[in-house]
């Protein structure tokens, strides 16, 4: 029998005597005031997080203007430079016995041959702007199809037509 009692005072919470349950009205109260001061604290944590990323974005939002300012700058005077370094590259090749015809196409060769690099690794640069590994994952979860067009009016996808079967090879000829 001491088997079963004990089962039966393990059921009334391990304790003999222990004090009933509240009721539900009062539980359904504790609950509901243990929630509003969850939430009430995630208020507190919130609000300064908020205020935060305000003056991050605010920081941000000058700092942007300013180097768009600086950014102009340097453009300007690297252009003028790069202006200034060819010109002197040709005096200094024509000092040395090119014609102007030769210096001058020099100059320009070597003016294309970084224009053409440039343009290459700016093309490099805005396919990683593609952001493809998220439109991946977005592909695997079914939330993005990269044929959508975004005009809403994309049809379903439907199935290639099947290739004809080639003809029969007559002659031993086995070519297609």
């Amino acid at each position: 029998m001491e088997d079963g009692e004990r089962q039966q005072d393990a059921a009334a919470g391990g304790r003999p005597g222990a004090a009933p349950p509240p009721p539900l009205d009062e539980s359904l109260r504790q609950i509901g005031q243990a929630g509003r001061a969850t939430l009430q604290a995630w208020g507190e944590v919130l609000r300064p997080l908020r205020a935060l990323l305000s003056a991050d974005l605010a920081l941000a939002r000058s700092a942007m203007g300013r180097a768009l300012a600086w950014a102009g700058v340097a453009i300007g005077f690297g252009a003028s430079a790069w202006l200034l370094a060819p010109a002197a590259g040709v005096a200094l090749m024509q000092q040395l016995g090119l014609s102007w015809l030769a210096s001058l196409s020099i100059a320009a060769l070597f003016n294309l041959a970084v224009t053409a690099l440039a343009a290459w690794r700016t093309s490099r640069y805005f396919d990683w702007m593609g952001l493809h590994a998220t439109r991946r994952q977005l592909a695997r979860m079914g939330l993005f199809d990269e044929d959508d067009d975004g005009d809403g009016d994309a049809e379903a996808p439907t199935a290639p037509p099947p290739s004809p079967a080639p003809p029969p090879a007559t002659d031993g000829d086995t070519r297609a």
